[in-house]
């Protein structure tokens, strides 16, 4: 059974339907003002994009990290559990590699240049880009997950798992620790911040 729809009230004229909560959504909103060209170049001044390769950056360096920890772990326990070294970097492989090749993908194949040139500002372009790296990306993660037991002998999953999510998580890392605006000064003298 549908859910009731809701009544149209009488308007003021008696002659308009207006919906109940539509007063409500007009005295909220503020009418919308378009940016002029100046200030949305401030706009992007101050909140600039996130880079692709920052993240990969950020996915390479706790990859690092994460074998670094698992190494000093397993050479002060002394029980020369190295197998437990290489799941866990192979896990974080399994995401620095593919993320890399996409955002090689996405800013610098010869596709990426293609489709900029031949549809300049078309959003279904960037978009089939991005989803046609996308499925090579989560191809290369499934065949790399797949192979790592002929790679890695005594595979421990559980370690290539924790490679894995610790590197996977760097997205939100890469994104709260972004770059500051170049001049906020700018920014709150127009009354853009």
């Amino acid at each position: 059974m549908a859910p009731p729809r809701p009544q149209l009230v009488e308007g003021a004229e008696g002659t308009e339907g207006r919906w109940p909560d539509d007063e409500a959504i007009e005295g909220d909103a503020a009418e919308f003002k378009p940016l002029t060209p100046e200030e949305a170049r401030l706009w992007r001044q101050r909140h600039p994009a996130l880079s692709v390769w920052r993240v990969v950056a950020w996915q390479a360096a706790l990859a690092l990290l994460v074998s670094a920890v698992t190494a000093i772990g397993v050479f002060v326990a002394g029980d020369g559990r190295w197998f437990l070294v290489a799941s866990v970097a192979y896990g974080a492989l399994c995401a620095v590699l593919p993320s890399a090749v996409m955002a090689w993908g996405m800013t610098s194949s010869a596709l990426a240049r293609w489709l900029s040139a031949a549809f300049p500002g078309v959003a279904r372009a960037s978009l089939a880009g991005w989803l046609w790296w996308e499925g090579v990306k989560v191809l290369l993660v499934l065949a790399m997950l797949a192979s790592a037991p002929r790679w890695i002998p005594d595979l421990s999953w559980l370690g290539l798992v924790v490679g894995l999510v610790v590197v996977l998580k760097s997205y939100w890392l890469a994104w709260i620790v972004r770059p500051a605006a170049r001049d906020r000064s700018v920014c709150s003298r127009t009354g853009m911040g």
